[in-house]
């Protein structure tokens, strides 16, 4: 019984400091951005989550915003925490969208990956055996199983409720949206999959395709939604990881034509030659997903994209 009194009373005590936010300022951050660090959770590690507000939230208190979950979280807003110096400058691109009425005013959530990121991001059912994938974490060594539905769990029953009752959003699919690049780009489309009550969107940048043997190119398209309720965003480069990803886009692709997933409507897929698998390569495009999924869906980006 005191062990269980223990751990509630550190539990409430996680929660409590999840809930105050430090803002984030720095010469590459634009806009307000709230850091809640280390917020706690029972299905996975500890990490940071950044809250970015769009212009006039505090001044509006009775506008609600759709919301954009993001995933490897430190390499959004801030070059100085991003991987390798650069940063996706969601937070510039967004204030230029915003600034020429090209959106619809988000509030976007950065959740930081750990060390577990590949585990945490690779698509657990689309993998036979998945409890024996190996993976070698850095700091850990090697460590068995998948772990993304433990991090879904975390996205929809523990962040997506403190993020709707602390902020003012819209909670339904059709305003409820999530991006990420590369294992990214498959754990939100995993997310779609998963939980098509909760998200109607998602956002796949440089998808990682060929990871455990492209197990998830086999399998998410049959496991998607039907078409007509939810929107899908892929795009690749040509160069460095982005070298292999055509082949595995282009059977994903014809895999969601054939379910009646309509290009250039429900489903955009765009390729880039010359572009390569990095922050700095993902930062020159981010507009597109972007106004994929906050701007007008017959104008957001160019049907049937530049192949």
């Amino acid at each position: 019984m005191r062990v269980r009194l223990l751990l509630l009373v550190a539990l409430l005590g996680a929660s409590a400091r999840a809930q105050n936010a430090l803002p984030v300022a720095g010469p590459g951050v634009t806009g307000t951005v709230l850091r809640f660090a280390a917020f706690p959770s029972r299905n996975v590690l500890p990490r940071n989550v950044d809250v970015w507000l769009p212009p006039g939230y505090e001044a509006d208190t009775t506008r609600a915003y759709p919301v954009l979950y993001l995933h490897d979280g430190q390499n959004q807003f801030d070059p100085s925490t991003s991987f390798a110096g650069a940063d996706w400058g969601v937070d510039e691109a967004l204030t230029s969208l915003l600034a020429v009425g090209a959106i619809e005013a988000p509030v976007v959530v950065a959740v930081w990956n750990t060390a577990y990121r590949r585990p945490e991001y690779m698509p657990q059912r689309a993998v036979p055996g998945a409890d024996t994938v190996r993976y070698d974490i850095p700091g850990v060594g090697p460590v068995s199983g998948l772990r993304s539905d433990a991090y879904l769990r975390f996205l929809v029953d523990e962040l997506k409720p403190f993020v709707d009752a602390r902020f003012r959003t819209r909670r339904g699919p059709a305003s409820t949206f999530v991006m990420g690049s590369s294992m990214g780009g498959l754990i939100s489309a995993y997310a779609l999959a998963e939980y098509p009550g909760v998200f109607g969107a998602a956002a796949c940048v440089s998808t990682h395709w060929p990871a455990v043997d492209g197990a998830a190119a086999r399998w998410l398209p049959g496991a998607l939604p039907e078409p007509g309720a939810h929107r899908l965003y892929f795009d690749h480069g040509t160069e460095t990881l982005d070298a292999g990803y055509a082949p595995f886009q282009a059977s994903v692709d014809a895999a969601l034509a054939a379910r009646g997933w309509r290009p250039g409507v429900d489903v955009v897929s765009l390729a880039f030659p010359g572009a390569d698998h990095s922050e700095r390569s993902w930062r020159a495009r981010v507009h597109l997903p972007l106004l994929f999924l906050l701007g007008e869906r017959a104008t957001a980006v160019p049907s049937g994209g530049p192949r």
